[in-house]
């Protein structure tokens, strides 16, 4: 029987837990200056920004994604604004319209999938950034790869990134992702399934819909 591998940090019910994400931080201290608005594109940018400063809760945020936002509020932070869609394009047309008298400041990780600075210079925007933490791949021996026909979830470009470096790309996987930006990081030939809502739990729910499938035919 097919099994449904999750490749997040945080474990779910009815998955095989493959973290494939280490953090480290990569800042002591966090430059608020000239800045009266955050913006996270991710929970643990949000927990980095606790381990730093904790001060950082003293500004209203902009929140990337639901688990961004959730975890925001569990610490005791302001969501100033949620955005419906969030990524590359959309996220920075949705800051333009929205932010644009605000100074806001950009706490990131080290690589990022889309260039938001670059794209919101060009519209007059600037937003500064601070990278305060990266990311690394977690390294497992050749024994823990999925066996053939598993259900693989990605949340993330780089937990595509590492699983490949890791074990290579079987054709009998079938992959659940997160969202678009991380979908064009697949193997062109991969066999995919988009969730509904970019959300860990929606791809759980969307390799579920998957498994049945497969084991019923």
């Amino acid at each position: 029987m097919a099994k449904i591998y999750l490749l997040s940090p945080t474990p779910r019910e009815g998955t095989e837990s493959l973290p494939m994400i280490a953090f480290s931080l990569t800042a002591t201290s966090i430059d608020f200056e000239e800045s009266d608005t955050l913006m996270f594109t991710s929970k643990q940018a949000v927990k980095s920004a606790e381990a730093i400063d904790p001060s950082w809760k003293h500004y209203p945020s902009v929140a990337i994604g639901g688990a961004t936002k959730k975890q925001i509020e569990a610490l005791g932070g302001k969501v100033l604004y949620h955005p419906d869609a969030f990524y590359g394009k959309s996220l920075t047309e949705d800051i333009i319209r929205c932010f644009a008298e605000r100074k806001l400041l950009y706490l990131r990780p080290k690589e990022v999938s889309f260039d938001s600075k670059a794209y919101l210079q060009e519209a007059g925007i600037m937003l500064r950034e601070q990278v305060i933490y990266e990311t690394s791949c977690r390294v497992y021996e050749k024994e823990r790869k999925p066996e053939a026909g598993s259900i693989i979830i990605f949340t993330s470009p780089s937990t595509i990134h590492c699983f490949l470096k890791n074990f290579g790309w079987d054709p009998t996987y079938k992959a659940v992702v997160i969202g678009e930006a991380t979908r064009a990081h697949l193997p062109l030939d991969a066999t995919l399934f988009v969730a509904e809502k970019p959300l860990i739990d929606a791809c759980v729910e969307k390799a579920k819909e998957v498994l049945i499938t497969s084991n019923s035919k």
